[in-house]
């Protein structure tokens, strides 16, 4: 494929960590090494911090629920605005839109583009709320996206379910080498440490189902051990977990890459209790890498990316006895654990960049095939029609 220049947008603000965030940094660099140039317009909450020559900030985010979590976006005719002036600057060979069916970049470069778009949809649910202020305005646009990826089969049926419209399926990609000659943290690698990542104040993502498993996990593992990682304050954590458990937990707030690929490393057992919401799983996939076996509730999005139990053990979601006892199960089965660590590192080779990425580049090149043009009423009408559902 010939070299281009691909303006990517991310919805969601860029300093704040998530899998959305995760797969477009990643597939940004990823297109970069293969002789690209890549520009990504987001929201950015630190505006004076330290981020990527090719990220542009489109200003500060708000916080919105969505998808059972808080999401931070921008936008509005401001925002709007940068967009524009982004698109004008970049003179891009097309536009890579992610999320465009919420209020987001997104869906402002969506009507600002002119020329080929290609879209990736995450989300395995749309919010009811978010659709009825946005209306019918969104079926327009979303036909005039010259190519469609969804990251997952669920997300795929949430589009075709809101829109009436196909996709093609690309898995979220990950860097599989960055696992490569890495070793436990001495500190982190005792013997029965299981772990967990994510925020901790979001229910779906269920650390509350896994603090109720653990006083049954110790009946039989006396030395059990919990890592907890993810973006937070220690003394707020310290306020969820009940006084008897403190002295299991280790919280280890945000952490880097690097400390990521150690963190897998080191645990007995990988951790997924969430509740819902999810549509892949990256973090997962990246467990499977690091050859690190995963115990993980039976949302379907986890189910098929497990292999129905093959490449990690799955238990009823939201039951905290249904854990424990896939816990004790696989803490007491070496042979288990190594097996369902096995088959996820062999699975997780198809999610690799050099995969992944081949197959984003081969729908660019379907992308550049098409063009199409939204006319400046259509945009006057979608935000007449938005302000008069405030």
């Amino acid at each position: 494929m010939a070299k281009l220049r691909i303006g990517m947008v991310c919805p969601y603000g860029w300093d704040t960590p998530g899998g959305v965030q995760i797969h477009i940094k990643e597939l940004a660099e990823w297109l970069i090494s293969k002789g690209h140039e890549v520009s990504v317009l987001a929201p950015v909450t630190d505006e004076d911090g330290s981020i990527e020559p090719w990220v542009v900030s489109a200003g500060r985010p708000i916080s919105i629920p969505y998808n059972g979590a808080i999401a931070k976006v921008i936008f509005g005719p401001l925002a709007s605005s940068r967009v524009k002036q982004w698109i004008a600057n970049g003179n891009f060979d097309l536009l890579h839109l992610h999320e465009p069916a919420i209020p987001s970049l997104s869906l402002l470069a969506g009507w600002a583009g002119d020329g080929p778009m290609v879209a990736t949809f995450h989300a395995a649910t749309n919010s009811q709320k978010i659709a009825n202020a946005i209306g019918t305005m969104l079926d327009p646009l979303i036909e005039r996206i010259t190519a469609k990826i969804a990251v997952s089969e669920i997300a795929r049926e949430t589009l075709k379910d809101r829109f009436s419209t196909e996709a093609v399926v690309i898995p979220n990609g990950i860097d599989t080498s960055k696992f490569d000659g890495i070793g436990p943290r001495a500190e982190w690698a005792l013997p029965n440490t299981i772990g967990f990542i994510g925020r901790f104040d979001e229910p779906r993502k269920g650390l509350s189902v896994l603090l109720a498993a653990i006083p049954e996990i110790v009946t039989q593992v006396s030395n059990l051990r919990i890592l907890v990682a993810g973006p937070g304050d220690s003394e707020d954590f310290s306020k969820q977990v009940p006084s008897q458990l403190r002295n299991r937990i280790t919280f280890l707030g945000r952490i880097s890459e690097l400390e990521k690929a150690q963190f897998f490393k080191s645990i007995s057992l990988y951790i997924a209790p969430n509740t819902g919401g999810e549509s892949f799983g990256i973090i997962l996939a990246e467990a499977m890498a690091a050859r690190t076996p995963i115990v993980a509730s039976n949302l379907p999005a986890f189910a098929k990316l497990l292999d129905q139990g093959k490449s990690g053990e799955l238990f009823t979601s939201e039951s905290s006895n249904a854990l424990a006892s896939a816990v004790l199960h696989l803490l007491g089965n070496d042979d288990a654990r190594k097996q369902i660590a096995d088959a996820g590192f062999e699975k997780a080779k198809i999610f690799d960049w050099d995969t992944v990425g081949n197959q984003i580049s081969s729908v660019y090149e379907m992308a550049l095939v098409g063009n199409s043009k939204v006319s400046l009423a259509s945009e006057n009408r979608f935000w007449n029609r938005l302000r008069s559902n405030d």
